[in-house]
């Protein structure tokens, strides 16, 4: 098959789109992949959104602000994808399945305090099935979270076929960078772990956005330029959640900024990249084995500082995801394309050690034009 995958990560900066080819099982092929850059506008619908979901209690209506952000998103992807597909002279008749992320407004997984978790992505998936006259499989977390799962990691299962696609030999782990940092260890025999290690670029944009000092730390410029405050780092670092053993997972507002708030930004910067590159060292040395190497996805990959404090702490080599010739800004798309054919067959895309459910399952739903 032929799929068109798409994720919007919590940077809010561009909608993600690639191409793969899969019999669900393993990758045949990668195609085109590409990035739309978000109208302003659209994300500004979207923050509100995002700021009504924190404030959204258990039980409560749906704030309004959700349907106009899943109209926005919607209408975000079939703009992309049509000039997408548009530029690469491929026609709806040559994808036969659309993988859809949608936009993380909330990720409340469930906690030893809290049994029951809750997620949303927002999307309108039935607009953009008859938007773009393909059929579209979205909606890849509830059944999981219904189960008793964390919803999340779900990248794990293209992990392990992208390492099986490089001929990369095992164990091999990937680490994604995002608004928070998870890592897929692809076992000896080829079992699969996999957990959120905890905040990656998701403070540090908060923090630059809060300080009026642009989006993100555009190459690590301001963690690199002061110190890192080691009683704010071991307060952060002495939270249960490091204590706990996967899978577990966190939404990029599960940790606060209020311990950072009397530094400078620039040593806060330093200490809430040093606090991401220190959880994901202790994530990766609670893994069951030791893998030959770790290959880093995501935006945090293109930030030197953030790197460089993850390598000096790890006793394997530490690679960017082009360093073994993976499309890093783009392996999130790539993955929902491949969960796509996997719920469209009915393969499973969550495992016990993955999410914690009790059993390997299936999940998503599909809609058609």
């Amino acid at each position: 098959m032929r799929i068109l995958g798409f994720m919007t990560g919590t940077s809010l900066d561009a909608v993600d789109m690639a191409v793969i080819e899969t019999d669900g099982e393993e990758i045949t092929r990668l195609g085109p992949a590409e990035e739309k850059r978000l109208d302003p506008a659209s994300r500004a619908l979207i923050e509100s959104a995002i700021a009504d979901a924190l404030r959204w209690e258990p039980g409560a209506p749906l704030p309004e602000s959700f349907a106009r952000a899943a109209d926005v998103i919607a209408d975000e992807h079939i703009a992309a994808a049509d000039d997408f597909m548009r530029r690469h002279r491929l026609l709806p008749e040559d994808i036969d399945l659309i993988g859809l992320q949608g936009q993380t407004v909330l990720h409340a997984p469930p906690t030893p305090t809290r049994p029951v978790g809750r997620t949303v992505q927002l999307i309108d998936a039935e607009a953009v099935a008859r938007g773009l006259g393909i059929a579209v499989a979205y909606d890849f977390r509830s059944d999981d979270l219904a189960e008793g799962g964390q919803g999340a990691p779900l990248a794990p299962a293209y992990h392990a076929a992208l390492v099986q696609y490089s001929t990369l030999s095992t164990p091999t782990a990937v680490l994604n960078l995002g608004g928070v940092a998870n890592v897929t260890l692809v076992g000896s025999d080829g079992a699969l772990e996999a957990f959120d290690t905890g905040p990656a670029n998701g403070m540090l944009d908060l923090l630059v956005q809060s300080r009026g000092a642009g989006r993100f730390d555009a190459d690590g410029v301001l963690a690199g330029a002061r110190q890192v405050d080691q009683g704010v780092l071991e307060a952060y670092l002495a939270d249960p959640y490091f204590q706990r053993h996967g899978p577990k997972s966190l939404d990029r507002f599960d940790f606060a900024l209020d311990p950072v708030s009397a530094l400078s930004l620039e040593d806060a910067a330093a200490t809430l990249t040093a606090f991401a590159a220190e959880s994901v060292a202790r994530g990766l040395r609670a893994l069951p084995e030791i893998p030959l190497r770790l290959v880093v996805t995501g935006g945090g990959r293109q930030n030197p500082v953030l790197m460089q404090a993850i390598r000096e702490r790890l006793p394997f080599p530490t690679l960017s995801a082009e360093d073994v010739h993976w499309r890093g800004d783009s392996i999130e798309a790539e993955a929902f394309a491949f969960l796509a054919a996997r719920c469209l067959l009915g393969l499973p895309i969550s495992f016990p050690r993955t999410t914690g459910v009790p059993a390997p399952m299936t999940g998503g739903r599909i809609v058609q034009p």
